[in-house]
């Protein structure tokens, strides 16, 4: 089972989000349970090649963006599971470009399975060491980590560049 925590008219040309998908090691409530995500707990779904898609809400119809294409770039740093999203012109791009430069998104999500021995359980903390990553997505509700980060740049001229931070992370 797939398991998913949860990030006037513009055009997706020159349009890119970015920030985190995940933070590492902060301590997260999601229901009953508190959960911990830890440093490299992505590195093995990154390194397997693995195409990823980026989609809107989790919703499969509506793809932003994927590994494979070079649209989705992610990767693992100091902080967490970062994000470059190259968006699409398409009628779901624009509204979350649109709802980006408000700061109406909700944030980010990704959908995961953990395969054995990839996580940890001690009383009502699970602590995630590995999973693997199946897609990530652009939410409009509330984030699950209240900690990981979207801003949207758009460069139009060379030298102007608009950031715009959000709260990131859902569970759907």
């Amino acid at each position: 089972m797939i398991e998913k925590r949860t990030a006037a008219a513009v055009t997706a040309t020159g349009r890119t989000l970015s920030g985190y998908i995940a933070k590492y090691d902060n301590a997260t409530k999601i229901g009953g349970i508190t959960e911990i995500i830890r440093r490299g707990a992505f590195a093995a779904s990154l390194a397997s090649g693995r195409d990823i898609l980026a989609l809107a809400d989790h919703d499969v119809s509506r793809v932003l963006g994927r590994t494979r294409s070079g649209t989705l770039e992610l990767r693992e740093d100091d902080t967490g599971l970062a994000f470059t999203l190259q968006m699409p012109d398409t009628q779901a791009g624009r509204d979350l470009v649109a709802l980006a430069e408000r700061n109406d998104l909700g944030g980010c999500s990704f959908g995961f399975v953990v395969p054995s021995g990839g996580d940890s359980w001690q009383g009502d903390q699970r602590e995630l060491r590995t999973v693997d990553l199946h897609e990530v997505s652009v939410v409009q509700s509330w984030p699950a980590y209240a900690d990981t980060e979207v801003s949207l740049r758009a460069r139009q001229p060379v030298n102007q560049l608009a950031m715009l931070r959000y709260w990131l992370e859902t569970v759907r």
